[in-house]
């Protein structure tokens, strides 16, 4: 789709994420921590804590500190209490946003959060207001110069994605939640260098935005991912290339 190219939006988002660093790991640290408190330290028996733990080693976070997330969701340390929490609502164009959280006090958060919303042009929902409009999965993305489609579809059907496709240079391998780690670690074992790997939510529909809409709406996700308690955001806009510039 000219203007929509999903590899060039994967690679400005990558190169926006680059440039939040500590942001990320402290992302990472939560995760791990509500992982760990939640199903024990051991990522062979956690499925959830060796996701976190992936995630962190993606941005370079270092191996003490991974450490040291772990102990306090076990509790061999102490350590700040999380709890997930999502808030939903509609950006500039009527883009539908998720923002997942972990949160340690929601009558900070929840505030800073709607005023985010109401600031950026957007608004904030009630619970399940947009997310009935996205679907949990997990997503796998290749570049189609490097890897041959066929090939990646053997390997990965045969450890279990759902589907795989090819479009904007992309080879993009889903599946469901629980079969994500074990097809992404087939794709890699059989050699394939993967650009990017996330469970996510994908939106069912997505809204085409103008330039302008667009900018509007992306000032807005940052300040989202900004707030100290985000983790993830997931929305359903088509940005044009020209907004990023």
């Amino acid at each position: 789709m000219a203007g929509h190219s999903k590899w060039a939006n994967i690679k400005h988002r990558k190169a926006r994420v680059d440039s939040k660093r500590s942001k990320q790991w402290s992302n990472c640290s939560r995760a791990i921590i509500v992982a760990a408190r939640d199903g024990g330290g051991d990522p062979k028996f956690n499925t959830t804590l060796r996701y976190a733990i992936d995630d962190a080693k993606a941005v370079n976070m270092p191996k003490d500190t991974i450490e040291k997330a772990i102990k306090k969701g076990t509790g061999e340390i102490e350590g700040e209490t999380y709890e997930p929490a999502r808030y939903e609502g509609y950006g500039p164009g009527g883009v539908a946003i998720l923002a997942d959280c972990l949160q340690s006090n929601a009558n900070k958060t929840a505030p800073e959060i709607r005023s985010i919303f109401d600031k950026g042009g957007g608004n904030l929902g009630t619970q399940n207001s947009v997310a009935f409009g996205f679907t949990h999965e997990g997503v796998i993305h290749l570049d189609a110069s490097k890897a041959d489609e066929d090939e990646v579809i053997e390997a990965a059907l045969e450890a279990g994605a759902k589907d795989v496709a090819n479009e904007d240079g992309l080879v993009t391998v889903s599946t469901e939640p629980t079969d994500f780690i074990g097809v992404k670690d087939a794709l890699v074992a059989a050699g394939f260098e993967i650009e990017q790997a996330e469970l996510t939510y994908t939106p069912g529909t997505t809204v085409k935005l103008d330039v302008s809409a667009a900018k509007k709406f992306l000032r807005l996700i940052d300040t989202l991912e900004d707030q100290d308690d985000v983790q993830q955001v997931h929305h359903n806009a088509e940005i044009p290339e020209e907004a990023y510039a």
